[in-house]
């Protein structure tokens, strides 16, 4: 029997997301920060850790939720009421099967781990998001988050390590997952370095990220020198060193606007065109290929969301009947989608880099077993007109599938397993906790010791009831 779920408007639109992005001021804002911005922007430098511990996190976030009946975990014999019309298939994994919209990623399922019996205990788009990517355990939707997403957490305490040499940031987010989550107590300076946009797009650029010339280079150095040397604040301050800091953090936001390595990272026409097709000529598979480009340049944490007209009439995965035809959605969206992540990970395995970057695909859940049918709120890609009576999948929470990659993980296999229906994880059940532990035991990050502090000071784990999924750790 299913939970009642109740109706939602869905996640927040693609590109909605606030411009929370660290070291993001722009050629003349630079030329004015005033001393307590630059200090804000000093916590924001992450640190270079040693050669043998440098690791990044690619996360691939599907707002809204993927149907895992109709994607990794299908269950052809559970009768008309829960299969979709998709048929499986076979994988390059004996014995592993996906559905027929993913052909690309059946063919390299070598690479992947399927862990199917992921599970929360929140019903909406919050607070789900909330308990996957910060551990709140809070079932109730919010406006803003309690506690810390991961990626902050990771800014953070990466930074703790010492100065960055890379003029890149630590945490980059390529269209990303902000709607429902944040640093939180934290603070705006561990969000992430934002990109914002269509690099599919002729025109796509990443402001604020390279010069153009020589001459605006020199422009940018002469207005910051002339602003140190208008600054009367008193020497003592720095009791704590903190002006030699601020020294150290100007010059890394300096070096985001005038390294030329800084620049060529988020530069796609540097690539083949022929990698640029392998990924797809579309927003999707051009994120993707920035993700990696961005690893390889040294960033540790990055992040997108595949959302927006790519998805169909509302921009998500959110499949209620009332949004999409669900079965049309998945369709409409699946072909980006498979090709998308079918090229990274290959491009990864193909350059060397699948030991060092794990990379994580999930939404906040799945879809409900049980089809339901109701009325579409408009017409659109993959909706049909107002009135028009088509079928849809609900939140479901209890358990769905996501998909991990690279990190020098055994790869080729599924983990856990859901119920004959898909209803409920029954195997190898894994929580958030287990979610979030695994990615910061990629990075190096002792999130069993390590703590951080709220907003009244007090130290608060960083995973609490939680251990890194074996079957995803090398």
């Amino acid at each position: 029997m299913t939970t009642p779920i109740r109706r939602c408007p869905g996640p927040v639109p693609f590109g909605a997301c606030g411009r929370r992005a660290l070291l993001q001021t722009g050629l003349a804002g630079f030329a004015s920060l005033s001393l307590p911005g630059l200090l804000k922007l000093r916590a924001g430098a992450p640190a270079e850790p040693k050669p043998a511990e440098k690791k990044a996190v690619i996360l691939v976030w599907l707002p809204g939720g993927l149907s895992h009946l109709d994607s990794y975990d299908p269950k052809p014999d559970a009768g008309s009421e829960y299969a979709g019309p998709f048929k499986p298939i076979a994988t390059k994994v004996p014995g592993l099967r996906f559905t027929e919209l993913l052909p690309r990623q059946a063919a390299i399922a070598d690479k992947l781990v399927v862990l199917r019996s992921m599970r929360q205990t929140a019903p909406g788009h919050p607070a789900g998001s909330m308990q996957l990517l910060s551990g709140d355990p809070d079932t109730r939707d919010k406006p803003k988050p309690k506690y810390p997403d991961w990626m902050a957490v990771a800014n953070y305490l990466l930074g703790q390590r010492g100065p960055r040499a890379n003029p890149l940031p630590a945490y980059v987010g390529v269209n990303p997952p902000l709607e429902y989550n944040g640093p939180a107590y934290l603070g705006d300076a561990y969000s992430p370095f934002v990109v914002s946009g269509d690099p599919n797009s002729p025109t796509f650029t990443v402001p604020n990220v390279g010069l153009a010339d020589a001459d605006q280079a020199r422009r940018v150095g002469r207005r910051a020198s002339l602003r140190r040397k208008l600054d009367t604040l008193d020497r003592a301050f720095d009791t704590a060193r903190e002006l030699e800091a601020l020294d150290r953090f100007e010059s890394q936001a300096m070096a985001l606007l005038t390294d030329p390595k800084a620049k060529e990272a988020f530069d796609l026409g540097r690539e083949d065109p022929k990698t640029r097709d392998r990924y797809g000529r579309n927003a999707w598979g051009q994120q993707l290929l920035l993700c990696r480009r961005l690893v390889e340049a040294g960033v540790d944490v990055v992040t997108t969301q595949l959302g927006g007209p790519l998805c169909g009439r509302v921009g998500n995965w959110d499949d209620h009947a009332v949004n999409h035809h669900i079965f049309d959605a998945l369709k409409f969206r699946t072909g980006a989608y498979d090709q998308a992540v079918a090229a990274l990970v290959t491009d990864l395995h193909e350059r060397g880099l699948s030991e060092r970057v794990l990379v994580s695909v999930t939404g906040e859940f799945g879809r409900t077993p049980k089809i339901e049918y109701s009325p579409s709120t408009g017409a659109g890609n993959a909706s049909g007109p107002a009135g028009t009576v088509q079928p849809g999948r609900d939140h479901w929470p209890r358990g769905f599938s996501n998909v991990w990659a690279g990190g020098g993980i055994a790869a080729g296999r599924a983990v856990g397993a859901t119920d004959r229906r898909g209803e409920d994880a029954v195997e190898r059940l894994c929580g958030p906790g287990d979610f979030l532990a695994t990615l910061y035991r990629h990075l190096g990050i002792d999130y069993a010791r390590a703590m951080i502090k709220d907003f009244n000071g007090r130290p608060t784990p960083i995973v609490d009831h939680g251990q890194a999924i074996p079957e995803l750790t090398s």
